[in-house]
């Protein structure tokens, strides 16, 4: 630790400069002179995520029927006329079992839709309002939203056709591979920035087959 002589004239400047700029910044915004302030409604634009205990999950409902046309209408094109993956080039949203994810179950692909794989279903309204339908992302209204959930849910054994989707319906479905998941227990660590002579020496314990592997100083870099 550094010391410096400092006199009692520059020490009562130095302070007096302090109290100043902590009065200033008490009452003022803190500002870098650029940009704007967002409005509400900007903000509100962005904050459209839902959490798996429903917090989040906005005001309406959908029915399944309504839900099926939606999907026929706009996610179809994708993921087939019954969301098993439109042979093969999108992700199939139905179908599967959560107990034959292992690759001692099901050597090869498993199949992971909504009803075998994914957690939470409050991620599937999340998904659909923020990401869908591909090349047209946010277009649906919410109640549209909730019916195509509605309809996908419903596909996947989760939820009574009959019943209207909203966020206590949703919030309150248990999905079948949530015990599949966990919280990752390892702790934030900060490690230091190396910048220089990082490494001694690289040992190169495998190679890609395009011969794009770095070696020698390369690998250093």
């Amino acid at each position: 630790m550094f010391k410096f002589p400092v006199s009692k004239a520059l020490m009562g400047l130095a302070l007096g400069g302090v109290l100043v700029t902590t009065a200033a910044c008490a009452g003022d915004e803190l500002k870098y002179g650029f940009g704007v302030k967002p409005t509400k409604a900007e903000i509100a634009g962005w904050d459209i995520d839902a959490r798996p205990d429903g917090l989040g999950l906005p005001p309406g409902s959908g029915g399944y029927e309504e839900g099926e046309e939606l999907f026929q209408e706009q996610c179809a094109v994708c993921h087939g006329e019954f969301a098993d993956g439109g042979g093969g080039r999108y992700p199939p949203l139905v179908g599967g079992d959560p107990e034959h994810l292992s690759q001692e179950a099901s050597p090869g692909q498993p199949e992971k839709t909504i009803g075998s794989y994914w957690p939470y279903a409050s991620t599937v309204f999340d998904y659909i309002k923020r990401a869908m339908p591909f090349g047209n992302a946010q277009s649906l209204t919410d109640d549209e939203v909730y019916a195509i959930t509605n309809f996908l849910m419903v596909e996947n054994g989760l939820h009574d056709e009959d019943q209207p989707m909203d966020a206590k319906a949703l919030a309150a479905i248990k999905m079948p591979n949530e015990g599949g998941f966990f919280m990752d227990p390892r702790p934030d660590t900060k490690n230091p920035h190396c910048m220089k002579d990082c490494y001694k020496s690289v040992d190169i314990t495998s190679k890609a087959t395009l011969g794009v592997t770095p070696t020698g100083e390369d690998a250093l870099r």
